[in-house]
């Protein structure tokens, strides 16, 4: 099992200044099994930390992903086709690739959970592999 992250989590472990700060940072830090990170969403936490904060803290992202405390999942071919679909499917809903790929990673990896702050989206999206995913951290509405 895994932990899979999305951008909204992983960027406000990042931003101590980002009103979800401290739940996404215990989320993480207590988090007994690998913390996995969709390709894609490295790509929006770098958007937003260069936006918001400084470079230096990306790198020393890039650091804990090069000293294993995350692991980077890429995009296979099989997800291309499943993240089409969710585009297709969600498209009156905003959803948007990121998302998609969060979600067709998610579903390849077998995960019940996803840690995200986007609620509303992830709500609204079907997972193929189980009924509807436990979204974390849970005290969020």
């Amino acid at each position: 099992m895994a932990l899979i992250l999305d951008t909204g989590p992983l960027y406000a472990s990042l931003d101590r200044s980002d009103a979800d700060h401290v739940s996404c940072r215990r989320l993480i830090e207590e988090a007994g099994e690998p913390l996995v990170i969709p390709a894609p969403v490295l790509v929006e936490v770098d958007y937003w930390v260069h936006a918001r904060l400084n470079p230096g803290v990306f790198a020393a992202l890039l650091d804990d992903i090069i000293f294993g405390a995350y692991m980077v999942e890429d995009i296979r071919p099989e997800d291309y086709r499943r993240i089409r679909e969710l585009c297709d499917r969600y498209a009156d809903s905003d959803v948007g690739f990121v998302d998609a790929a969060v979600l067709a990673v998610t579903e390849r990896l077998d995960e019940p959970k996803l840690a995200t702050l986007d609620h509303r989206h992830f709500r609204a999206l079907r997972p193929r592999h189980t009924d509807a995913l436990l979204l974390l951290p849970e005290d969020l509405t």
